[in-house]
């Protein structure tokens, strides 16, 4: 297999393993905790390395992982003090620790290859070289098994916890209600991301671990609102910008970790623009719409009030209609082509009249905006409540 393809493996799989609990971060709004977390395991990899003097010592695994668990419980530990807002205390903690690991590494390892560029921008050309030797067969890139090992992790437990983990992320409070501990889903679920985190940081770096963990599934978010569904769509999302991140770089013969970080960015803009319910366009769209609809009412409204009475000759005019509505001319012409096309007016000499189904629409628009109709709908639930469903089904 060639070291080209190698990489690309190794780049799929980490970025799938990321986007699954990436997932519930973007559901929480917790995304930029897998930013505190990539950066704050540091100072555990350095402390770990001051004690066992070893690189390849799995010990580092464990320190990293337990200083991104520390780091989440330090910033819910400022954030219940209630002196300041979550954003807030992530912003405080994590700048601190991975400050100290790099003041760590500059002022006592600096002869240790524990190299900080690395450490932000990763080194995925050269993941590949550091190979798994098993009895003195070549199994192929560690960074590949370890990666792969992380993703059956998360898959398992996503699997086995998917209702708890819905459960909590949805209504925290309903969670604890039916016996569930949201602090112990919480926490598993960030030590989850800090296993991942940690796997990924020595082959991809702290920046392109924070893309995979929340583009795909920003992005996953704003094209479907089911759990299920999200989960995968983020999973082939994370595959997209992977494939497409290494094809770019070899393109332009750049980094293949930039690369990556900003087909991250392409697929989260696409989702963006063109996301069918929550896409910007879409939205324009449906709200051009809905501004149509109420002129088209607004404007029955109007006729209804003056047919068959004196003023109808000067009220009801296609080419005075804007002086009384006070609407752009090209506007009040856009308004009534969109009625005649749906039968609600017909035009007679520039003289605008209602059909039956114009009428009934002008009728039924008075009746609900009555203000009999505004009580009745006002109290028709206990205070006037309106329970929003969650987005996520």
């Amino acid at each position: 297999m060639s070291l080209d393809l190698q990489i690309l493996l190794i780049a799929i799989v980490t970025a799938v393993a990321a986007a699954l609990p990436g997932t519930f971060l973007v559901l929480r709004r917790m995304a930029m905790v897998s930013d505190a977390i990539s950066h704050s395991i540091l100072p555990g990899i350095v402390v770990a390395f001051f004690v066992v003097h070893d690189l390849s010592s799995p010990l580092l695994l464990l320190a990293a992982a337990a200083s991104g668990v520390f780091t989440v419980a330090v910033i819910e530990l400022v954030r219940k003090s209630g002196l300041v807002a979550e954003d807030a205390a992530i912003g405080l903690v994590f700048p601190a620790l991975f400050s100290l690991g790099v003041i760590l590494i500059s002022r006592y390892a600096s002869g240790a290859h524990l190299d900080t560029d690395a450490v932000l921008l990763g080194k995925l050309e050269f993941a590949p070289f550091a190979r798994w030797i098993v009895a003195g067969h070549d199994l192929g890139p560690s960074a590949f098994w370890s990666m792969s090992a992380i993703l059956v992790l998360n898959l398992v437990v996503i699997c086995v916890a998917f209702k708890e983990l819905k459960l909590a992320t949805v209504d925290p409070g309903l969670a604890a209600l039916l016996g569930y501990s949201p602090a112990f889903l919480h926490y598993g679920l960030m030590t989850l991301v800090s296993i991942t985190a940690v796997g990924a940081f020595n082959a991809v770096g702290s920046i392109l671990v924070v893309a995979l963990m929340i583009a795909p599934a920003a992005a996953a978010y704003l094209v479907n609102d089911r759990l299920g569904s999200m989960l995968g769509l983020a999973s082939v999302f994370a595959v997209v910008a992977a494939v497409g991140g290494w094809a770019m770089a070899y393109a332009v013969d750049a980094s293949i970790a930039g690369s990556m970080a900003v087909a991250c960015g392409i697929v989260l803009a696409a989702a963006f623009f063109f996301a069918p319910h929550r896409g910007l366009i879409s939205q324009l769209r449906r709200r051009a719409s809905q501004r149509l609809n109420l002129a088209v009412r607004m404007m029955t409204v109007h006729l209804v009030h003056h047919e068959d009475t004196p003023e109808a000759a000067e009220e009801c005019r296609a080419d005075r209609l804007h002086r009384h509505l006070l609407w752009n001319p090209s506007f009040i012409r856009q308004v009534i082509r969109f009625a005649s096309s749906r039968d609600l007016v017909n035009e007679d000499a520039g003289l605008l009249r209602l059909t039956d189904s114009g009428r009934a629409l002008a009728n039924a628009s008075l009746e609900y905006a009555s203000p009999e109709k505004l009580v009745e709908e006002a109290t028709a639930s206990p205070a006037g409540l309106r329970l929003q469903p969650p987005h996520v089904r």
